[in-house]
């Protein structure tokens, strides 16, 4: 509490003896001179001694009080960390609410952390390329008067700052060591592609008999999440699973006139362009009906899964990996449907909008390599399921029909299998009938 004397009592000078517990940050007013302050000392002993207000800065604290710290959301039961590979805002950044203020990536997909509330960002609390685990601080948000406006927020968010930084300079009681300017002797005189890779060394070779000099170079990046751990599942895959493939080919005359001849109507009624992937997913979910051990899964080490769905992965290529997002039930799905539904995964996929339950099972796989123009190829399992099919290229090919030469569009399709509850028979018996569904599609309708 501030030292108060009646106006008639008041003496001219107090000396201070002592004062315990004097706040750090006091205002000394002399009787002469209202308006100078002075420092205590030796020689100043002629003044009055007042306490900072407790007001005196309320306003401003309370301001600062209504920060919210923005956290890591919770993602999935098996995923508790991530890289944080994106902060879309910086410090001082005005944000509405919802808006996207960092992306996460784990294991399986990107998180998208959105901000709670509306107003401005005070602090970045961890950096790109950082780990963060579920319930850490990344942000700082100051929370925004619902009628003030942008510019008002971030006047705001100044002197909350600087009020910050007063206290934060106040209540400092020990230095920090920090080395803010780096001396060219200590810096390192490589350069980094980016955050946590190897330096880059750029050799100069000459050909031999040349003469001639050119610039070799290396770039070394960390693996994403997704595919160190695509590349950990698929390598488990490896070691458990007995494979074995068998092939087959398609003549897809029928089914490339199939579609040409309702592909514009499709467009028209349903807003989808007409593939092949829909007519593949359907082949395949009436042969997974009559063979069911090829869409089983072993539990335990000795124990057979036998499913009555059938809940299709479809395999995907984005920049950071391979995902198989699931559409689920495909059994009850008509042609027009699946194509529709798969189309929706490929662009969530290709987005990076999938979300756990998108990824999460899956009974069967089709993987269409011929998109890239594959011609051929032996796919890998996709544990804990028992089998994939790969797809490929479509190609003209001079085949034999009934005894004579003819040129057909040909496929080549394979099946991957797990050997240990698949036996060759049933393998085959199921690539033959997904030959027969596709070679005529009309098939495939009345069912």
């Amino acid at each position: 509490m501030p030292l108060r004397f009646p106006l008639a009592a008041a003496p001219r000078t107090v000396r201070l003896l002592r004062v315990p517990q004097i706040p750090r940050r006091l205002i000394f007013s002399t009787r002469s001179s209202p308006s100078k302050h002075s420092r205590i000392g030796p020689k100043s002993n002629n003044f009055l001694i007042q306490s900072q207000p407790q007001h005196l800065f309320s306003s401003s604290s309370q301001r600062c009080s209504t920060n919210t710290v923005v956290r890591v959301p919770a993602m999935a039961e098996s995923i508790t960390e991530g890289t944080l590979v994106q902060l879309t805002k910086q410090i001082g950044d005005y944000v509405e609410q919802d808006e996207e203020l960092a992306t996460i990536e784990t294991d399986k997909i990107d998180v998208a952390v959105n901000a709670p509330h509306s107003g401005v960002i005070q602090r970045l609390l961890a950096s790109e390329g950082d780990t963060v685990t579920v319930d850490q601080s990344i942000v700082e948000l100051q929370r925004a008067d619902s009628t003030s406006s942008e510019k008002s927020s971030s006047t705001e968010k100044q002197e909350c700052d600087s009020e910050i930084a007063k206290r934060e300079r106040e209540t400092a009681t020990e230095p920090v060591a920090s080395s803010p300017v780096e001396s060219t002797e200590n810096r390192p005189s490589s350069t980094h592609t980016a955050k946590g890779s190897r330096p880059i060394q750029d050799a100069v070779q000459e050909e031999p008999g040349s003469g001639a000099k050119h610039e070799r170079g290396e770039t070394r990046i960390k693996m994403t999440r997704i595919r160190k751990k695509t590349a950990e599942h698929l390598k488990q895959s490896q070691n458990t699973a007995a494979f074995l493939t068998t092939f087959n080919e398609v003549d897809m005359s029928k089914l490339m006139d199939f579609r040409k001849m309702n592909k514009d109507s499709v467009l028209k009624q349903h807003g989808i362009k007409l593939g092949y992937m829909g007519a593949m997913a359907r082949a395949s979910a009436l042969a997974l009906g009559e063979i069911p051990a090829v869409n089983a899964a072993i539990e335990d080490g000795d124990t057979i899964v036998y499913r009555g769905y059938v809940d299709l992965s479809v395999a995907a290529a984005i920049p950071k990996g391979l995902v198989t997002p699931v559409l689920r039930n495909i059994e009850s799905m008509g042609l027009v449907e699946i194509e529709k539904n798969i189309s929706k995964l490929v662009a969530k996929a290709r987005d990076g909008k999938l979300t756990m339950d998108d990824l999460t099972g899956g009974s069967f796989t089709i993987s269409n390599s011929g998109v890239w123009g594959s011609l051929f190829g032996t796919p890998i399992i996709n544990m804990p399921q028992t089998a994939v099919l790969g797809v490929y290229g479509i190609q003209d090919r001079p085949v034999s029909v009934n005894n004579q030469v003819e040129i057909r569009p040909m496929m080549y399709i394979a099946l991957t299998y797990d050997h240990r509850i698949i036996d060759g028979r049933e393998a085959v018996k199921f690539l033959t009938l997904v030959k027969g569904y596709l070679e005529d599609p009309n098939t495939m309708l009345l069912q």
